[in-house]
């Protein structure tokens, strides 16, 4: 899959900083996607991180010497330049960056950099005052007139005791940026709005009805697309998960406000991925005070709550309506006939129930039906690769062809 880091040759540097440490967790995070990882310390680095810790986790030598005693060393850094599919340089010092604005050559890191041409990440880490001054912000713009990608640092207590910008930010987050600048930007422009996670519906101030959605589907798609260059939009109801970056996000709770959200949200979009697991019912009343337990057991009268992805279906002027079908049987029949009841393009179905494909597994296991009657069942797969899948069905059959809003008949 072409969004895939899977088998990417990266190249992670490191220079000599405090936030050396968190490089280690940098390696960690792209060995576990599946990248194979080469690492270059810089000789500062390796006074704060150890080359055998990179070496180890890494299962590569590392690159700290260019005159070192080895077979290859002479050509190493244009090899590698060639090779690599990416960098990170995180942290990446006042002085890293001062060279590599200016083209200076001098030791393993800047010599490879000069001849790099794949896309790179620059994770700036120093002091505030370092960081703030004339000098060093002459130095970025520099470098991101000539192409690389600088992800600000972020604000907070420093080692040296001040406080202001200069941390670097969490591997999570680099992480992320990171495939963010590998992934194609073929949905620059186009706004996509995303529903996760559940709905809850209060039965008294201390109960609710609800389901196990955890909204990493959704959160994923919303990532992947963001990922591409969308303007994304994700509406989601309760989850413990982090917002995804450079994503507008619009928190709800119950399927009433989703709804409102989502029909608030919908005309600006040109694709909606609705990955949200809604409560069908809900409770006639919703008590103002906590229910006490007594001698009878307490009957709950339901109502049902408005189907939100069939409103849509029948609001939806040239928008892709996109729709999830968790299933525990029967899949083909209930997902084709979620799929022409409420006017779909595309629905990705999906039995729960198992460790690998469902609510809270961090994998899943879908078919995707599309409206003309084609079916794609796809392996086990992580849920951010099958967000991705999705997307690519998305512009492959719908979005690809200038002609594309006047082949949707509703």
């Amino acid at each position: 899959m072409k969004n895939s880091i899977k088998n990417k040759k990266v190249i992670l540097a490191v220079c000599g900083g405090i936030a050396a440490y968190k490089s280690i967790e940098i390696l960690r995070l792209l060995r576990k996607a599946g990248a194979e990882v080469r690492v270059i310390l810089t000789q500062n680095a390796q006074r704060f991180v150890g080359a055998l810790t990179f070496e180890a986790l890494s299962a590569q030598p590392v690159f700290k010497d260019l005159f070192q005693e080895h077979n290859e060393a002479s050509f190493r850094h244009i090899d590698w330049a060639r090779e690599a599919d990416g960098v990170i340089v995180a942290p990446a010092t006042a002085n890293m960056i001062g060279k590599l604005a200016n083209g200076i050559a001098d030791d393993p890191l800047s010599t490879f950099m000069l001849a790099v041409s794949s896309p790179v990440l620059i994770c700036p880490s120093m002091n505030s005052h370092m960081y703030v001054s004339r000098a060093v912000q002459r130095n970025l713009d520099t470098l991101r007139s000539d192409g690389y990608v600088v992800m600000e640092p972020v604000s907070g207590q420093l080692a040296c005791g001040t406080s202001g910008p200069g941390r670097l930010p969490e591997p999570e987050e680099i992480f992320d940026r990171f495939l963010c600048c590998l992934s194609p930007k073929d949905l620059a422009g186009k706004k996509i709005l995303v529903t996760a996670g559940p709905t809850i519906e209060p039965i008294d101030p201390v109960r609710f009805i609800s389901n196990p959605s955890s909204g990493k589907m959704g959160f994923a798609v919303a990532r992947a697309a963001e990922h591409r260059g969308a303007e994304v939009t994700l509406i989601s109801g309760p989850t413990h998960l982090t917002d995804p970056m450079n994503v507008k996000m619009i928190r709800v709770r119950t399927a009433k406000e989703m709804a409102d959200s989502v029909f608030q949200q919908m005309e600006n979009a040109e694709v909606i991925i609705k990955s949200a697991a809604v409560s069908d019912y809900g409770p006639k009343e919703n008590k103002a005070h906590k229910i006490k337990k007594g001698q009878n057991e307490p009957v709950l009268r339901l109502k049902q709550n408005i189907d939100i992805l069939k409103a849509l279906g029948r609001k939806k002027k040239h928008q892709i309506l996109v729709g999830f079908a968790a299933e525990t049987r029967d899949l083909k029949r209930n997902a084709t006939q979620k799929l022409a009841e409420k006017n779909l393009d595309i629905i990705v179905g999906n039995i729960v129930g198992s460790s690998d494909s469902g609510f809270e597994s961090e994998t899943n296991t879908v078919t995707l039906f599309f409206k003309d009657g084609t079916v794609e069942s796809l392996p086990t797969m992580d849920k951010l690769e099958v967000a991705h899948i999705l997307l690519d069905r998305i512009l492959t059959r719908t979005l690809s062809a200038e002609s594309a809003p006047k082949r949707i008949k509703n």
